[in-house]
């Protein structure tokens, strides 16, 4: 096998050719090229009136093909994926994963693949429920505790955007995404630079795995909440539920990152959590026209590339980066607790709105929490829910600010309305007071550095909202790195985002996945 790297191609150029200049390459007639596959494909804009993709190819090539670049082509070794043998540790017990997020998924998946027939229980609905309600309460309805953006079968990834990009790579990586493939992602997933599935197929996907959960013998039950642990002589016996108890001895806890009133009766059953650094700011939305006009040097490429996005960085004191991208998409709420208000974006797979909106945060470190207490930031957080909540009138609307006001410290105009894509209405708000004051400085001090780097049309036409503060957990439950298990209470494992181990769809998929196999290393299955 070999790799065959910068395989480039103009972007009007189809698909189809990869095999022509992969032929070329390692010395071949397009016609006597042997089996290959792309591995990589990323978009290369450094120079916006020529814009290119560039691929990654591996092809069982014979030694005796002609290599025209000496030194490009590597000899390829596929990554192995670990997949034990059941363990011999007998038990009585099927695994019991809390939480349907992508740790939950990939966790149950292939513990059901195994045989092991878990059960997974999930706070909020079926999928297809949490779209009815969503758009209801987009459309001005009461909000839901239990079904909402946040919780319900799919967790916080279901509403998230569909970003399946990863800086981690390796065997656990293909098989996540050859698993989103298999459950109704296109190919293409499992090569994209980066691959975006879409809010609008996210349900889809989430459905199809609970099918092939259930027809490998595993269990759900929705509406079903995680109330308490039961913890004997330091071991797992089982969990107090909603719907009762249930007993085992493999708990996997990927209870997602806003389930604090989880995190509080976890602390409370002595589980140790430990304050976590995490990211917070505003979202900055502007016309898609204004993203597409920058990143592409001909309007020809639009049609062909569909809406650009970006990624930007402001170093300084704190840096600022923007996070999140979703273009062509809209701004809403990541509200899991009543009379509380927080932001995020999404966009479908055709990226089809005229706006584009990103996250702009900042790190917050856990001694700049204001108190030492496992759960401060968590309260962090809560506070400045509740004062964007208050002051945007108590309605879940989305507090929102003009860019250029903000960086300059104007108030906003009383009685001037400021239009951005949220669906339940906006308050126009000096944004300060929804962010701790060092992080609203930070945001100030970045954004001329980012709009600097576009020639003054980052900050055009832009507005912002906010607060933005659910993309990380500012908590982590201590796990040991080899068993993954938690200290002192063996048979627990924690899980994904919500126990501070991921920072996304894929790497939640990867954590999941990995506390799923050590379950298998170790555990025999049930009879």
């Amino acid at each position: 096998m070999l790799k065959v790297p910068n395989l480039a191609l103009p972007v009007e150029e189809p698909e189809e050719s990869v095999p022509r200049i992969l032929a070329k390459q390692i010395g071949c007639a397009p016609g006597d090229l042997p089996r290959w596959r792309i591995v990589r494909k990323s978009l290369d804009a450094r120079q916006r009136s020529n814009l290119r993709f560039v691929y990654t190819a591996v092809v069982e090539a014979p030694e005796e093909f002609r290599v025209s670049q000496r030194g490009a082509v590597q000899a390829f070794e596929p990554p192995q994926f670990d997949d034990p043998d059941p363990g011999q540790e007998p038990t009585d017990d099927r695994p019991l994963i809390v939480g349907s997020g992508p740790a939950g998924l990939l966790a149950g998946y292939y513990l059901a693949r195994k045989g092991y027939r878990p059960l997974i229980i999930e706070r909020g609905r079926p999928v297809k429920e949490r779209v009815a309600a969503i758009r209801a309460f987009d459309g001005g309805g009461e909000f839901e505790p239990e079904n909402n953006y946040l919780f319900g079968e799919g967790g916080a990834g279901a509403f998230s955007d569909g970003k399946l990009t990863c800086r981690v790579t390796g065997a656990d990586v293909d098989y996540v995404l050859e698993r989103f493939v298999e459950c109704g992602g296109r190919e293409s997933l499992t090569y994209e630079h980066r691959p975006h599935l879409g809010s609008n197929k996210l349900p889809m996907i989430c459905r199809n795995f609970r099918r092939k959960i259930e027809a490998l013998g595993g269990e759900y039950r929705f509406d079903t909440t995680l109330e308490g642990l039961d913890i004997v002589d330091g071991r797992v016996r089982g969990a107090m539920t909603s719907g009762g108890y249930v007993k085992t001895n493999q708990l996997l806890l990927g209870i997602g990152h806003s389930a604090r009133d989880t995190y509080e009766m976890l602390l409370a059953a002595g589980v140790p959590l430990l304050p976590k650094a995490f990211q917070l700011g505003l979202r900055i939305e502007q016309p898609q026209e204004i993203v597409n006009k920058h990143k592409y040097g001909r309007e020809s490429y639009l049609d062909i590339l569909g809406a650009a996005d970006y990624s930007l960085v402001a170093n300084g004191r704190r840096d600022l980066y923007t996070f999140c991208m979703c273009a062509g998409g809209w701004i809403i709420p990541s509200v899991s607790e009543p009379r509380r208000f927080c932001t995020n974006g999404m966009s479908n797979s055709r990226h089809d709105t005229e706006w584009a909106n990103s996250g702009l945060v900042v790190t917050l470190e856990p001694h700049e929490f204001g108190a030492s207490h496992p759960l401060a930031g968590v309260e962090l957080q809560r506070q400045y829910e509740a004062a964007a909540f208050e002051l945007a009138g108590r309605n879940y609307q989305v507090p929102v600010q003009r860019a250029d006001d903000f960086v300059n410290s104007r108030a906003p105009a009383t009685g001037s309305p400021i239009d951005c894509s949220y669906r339940r209405g906006s308050t126009p708000l000096e944004l300060s007071q929804v962010l701790p004051p060092v992080i609203a400085n930070a945001v100030r001090a970045g954004l001329p550095v980012m709009d600097e780097k576009w020639r003054g049309q980052f900050l055009k036409d832009a507005v912002l909202v906010g607060p933005e503060m659910r993309g990380s957990s500012p908590v982590r439950i201590d796990r040991d790195r080899r068993s993954r298990v938690c200290p002192d209470i063996d048979g627990l494992y924690p899980i994904g985002e919500g126990a501070g181990y991921a920072g996304g769809i894929v790497t939640a998929a990867v954590d999941g996945l990995r506390s799923a196999r050590e379950v298998v290393r170790r555990f025999a299955p049930v009879g």
